[in-house]
C-alpha cells in the first residue's frame, strides 16, 4: 500500500494533461493504491531496438571482429534468446507488432509508407495500459508508430508521456537532423546538414536516455529506447573509426563531391563496425546509469534488433556476416530477415549466462511487459508472456506457429510450425504463389528446399496461413484474392 501510495504521488506532477484525463488517471492510480500488496515492487523496463542488426553482429551471437562487450556482458550476465523472432522485416511493420502484441496479419501498419498507427481506439499499444497502473511511459529515438510521417503528437496520444526524437523513418536515415521532437517541439539545429554537422543523433538520445533515467529514478517506468543504428546511413565518430583502421586496413573509396540518398562513406567497413561498438558503449552508459543509481535489481533491460542485416548506404552484409549462418537478410522472410538477436538483463532476477532455445517473437513482448508491470491482460494478443523463461518459474507457453506477411517485391508470406518453414513469393499478384519448404531444425541455413518432396506439407500450412490473418483494412496491404 504504501509503495502505490507513492507511485501516486510522484506520478501525477508528470502527467496532468487535460482534467478529464487527470481524472482517469487519478481514479486508475487510486485503485492501484487499494489493491497492490505492501511488499509490491514493480520493475522499470527499458526496451532497447537496434535498427537493421544481424542475427550475426555481436559478439555474443558469434561477431569476431566488431567489439560489443557491453552486450556481451548482458548476455554473460542475463539470457540470449537463439530464436527470436522480429515482427516484420523491415521498420514499420516491425515495431507496429512490437507495440500492439501482435504478428503482421493482425495490424494496421503491414509495411513501410507513408501512414501511420490510427488514433485511439484503434491499434492500441501496451505503454499506455502500463499508464494506467502508475508507470511514466518514454520513447527516446526513433518512432514506431508509424514510418514517412510527422505527427509528434501521436506518439503522446498512444501511450507515451515523453518522446525525443525522429517520426518519420526517412528522416533517421541521417544521423545529423536538422531537427528532432521533443514532445510536439521541434529542437532544431541549425549547423546540421544531414551527412555532417555539431550535433550528432546517437550521442543526442543517449543523453535523452540517461537523463530520463535520472529524473524517473523513483520509478516506476518504461523506456522504450529506440535507436538508429546501424542502419544506414553510415556516419561514426572518428575516434571510433580510428579504433578500426589498424585492424580492418580498409582502402579509401574514390572521393565524391556529392551524397546520393545515404551519405557516402569513402571507409564503410570501419564506420559499420565504428556505430555498433559506439552503440554498445552508450548501452554500457545506460547500465552504469542503473548501477549508479541504484537501480540494476529494480530494471530488466531487454536488447533487440527491428529486422535482419541490412544491405545499404555502401554496406555488404558478407563484410562482418552480419547473418550468422543464416539465410539472407532485411527484406526477406528467410531466417536471416525476421531471426534477431534478444538479451535480457535483471541482474538478481535472470541468471547470468542462460541460454533460451525457446521460439518467441515481438508480439511476445506486450504480453510479458503487462505481466511484469501488473498492467491489464491484453485478450487480442498473438503472442505469451515470457516471464517464466526469463524468471525460470512456472511453465512457458509455446508458440503453435508464428506467421509474417509482406508485400515489398511483389509480396511474400511465411509461417514457421514446429520444424518447418514455408516461404510463398508474389503473393500480391499469384494465386499460386511459388512456394518454398524447410526443415529448420535439420537445415537451419535453409539451403535444401523440400517444397516439391512434401507437397501436402505445403498445402496444409498454406492453409493454415490464410486461418491465421484477417483481410487488412488498408488498400496497400491485399493478397492476390483480396484484389
Amino acid at each position: 500500500m504504501l509503495f502505490a501510495i507513492f507511485v501516486v504521488s510522484h506520478s501525477l506532477p508528470n502527467r496532468l494533461g487535460s482534467p478529464k484525463d487527470f481524472m482517469k488517471r487519478l481514479i486508475s492510480l487510486l485503485v492501484l493504491a487499494l489493491t497492490l500488496p505492501l511488499s509490491a515492487r514493480r520493475p522499470n523496463i527499458i526496451y532497447i531496438l537496434a535498427d537493421d542488426l544481424g542475427y550475426g553482429d555481436l559478439g555474443c551471437y558469434g561477431q569476431n571482429i566488431i567489439k560489443t562487450p557491453n552486450l556481451d556482458r548482458m548476455a554473460k550476465e542475463g539470457m540470449k534468446f537463439t530464436r527470436h523472432y522480429s515482427g516484420s522485416t523491415v521498420c514499420a511493420p516491425s515495431r507496429s507488432a512490437l507495440l500492439q502484441g501482435k504478428h503482421t496479419g493482425h495490424i494496421y501498419v503491414r509495411g513501410n509508407g507513408s501512414l501511420q498507427m490510427r488514433r485511439d481506439p484503434l491499434d492500441p499499444i501496451f505503454p499506455a495500459a502500463l499508464q494506467k497502473v502508475g508507470y511514466h511511459t518514454a520513447l527516446i529515438g526513433k518512432s514506431g508508430l508509424g514510418c514517412n510521417t510527422d505527427d509528434s503528437a501521436l506518439v503522446i496520444d498512444k501511450g507515451f508521456d515523453y518522446f525525443f526524437g525522429y517520426t518519420s523513418h526517412t528522416a533517421a536515415h541521417f544521423y545529423y537532423p536538422d531537427y528532432l521532437w521533443r514532445n510536439t517541439e521541434k529542437v532544431k539545429y541549425p549547423k546540421n546538414t544531414l551527412h555532417g554537422g555539431d550535433h550528432y543523433s546517437s550521442t543526442m538520445v543517449t543523453k535523452e536516455a540517461l537523463d530520463y533515467i535520472e529524473k524517473q529514478k523513483d520509478g516506476p517506468f518504461f523506456l522504450h529506447l529506440a535507436l538508429q543504428v546501424p542502419h544506414a546511413s553510415l556516419r561514426a565518430k572518428e575516434e571510433w573509426k580510428a579504433k578500426y583502421r589498424p585492424i580492418l586496413k580498409e582502402k579509401l573509396l574514390p572521393a565524391r563531391d556529392k551524397h546520393p540518398h545515404y551519405s557516402y562513406e569513402r571507409e564503410p567497413k570501419t564506420t559499420f563496425a565504428a556505430m555498433i561498438s559506439y552503440m554498445d558503449h552508450n548501452v554500457g552508459l545506460l547500465l552504469k546509469k542503473l548501477e549508479d543509481l541504484g537501480l540494476a535489481q529494480d530494471t530488466l533491460v531487454i536488447f533487440s534488433s527491428d529486422n535482419g542485416a541490412m544491405q545499404e548506404g555502401g554496406h555488404r552484409r558478407d563484410s562482418f556476416n552480419s547473418s550468422g549462418l543464416l539465410r539472407g537478410g532485411k527484406r526477406d522472410l528467410y531466417e536471416g530477415g525476421v531471426r534477431v538477436p534478444m538479451v535480457a538483463w535483471w541482474p538478481g532476477k535472470i541468471k547470468g549466462g542462460e541460454i533460451s532455445n525457446h521460439p518467441s517473437a515481438f508480439w511476445d513482448i506486450s504480453p510479458t511487459v503487462r505481466e511484469l508491470s501488473g498492467a491489464e491482460e491484453q485478450t487480442d494478443t498473438d503472442g505469451y508472456s515470457l516471464v517464466p523463461t526469463l524468471l525460470g518459474k512456472g511453465e512457458q507457453k509455446k508458440h503453435e506457429q508464428l506467421y509474417w506477411e509482406f508485400f515489398e517485391g511483389g509480396g511474400k508470406r511465411a509461417i514457421l510450425k514446429g520444424d518447418w518453414k514455408l516461404i510463398l513469393y508474389n503473393t500480391n499478384k499469384d494465386a499460386n504463389p511459388r512456394a518454398e519448404l524447410f526443415n529448420i531444425k535439420k537445415d537451419q541455413s535453409e539451403k535444401i528446399d523440400l517444397s516439391k518432396k512434401n507437397s501436402g506439407k505445403v498445402a496444409e500450412l498454406t492453409t493454415l496461413m490464410d486461418q491465421l490473418r484477417t483481410p487488412s483494412e488498408h488498400p496497400g496491404f491485399k493478397l492476390k484474392s483480396e484484389r
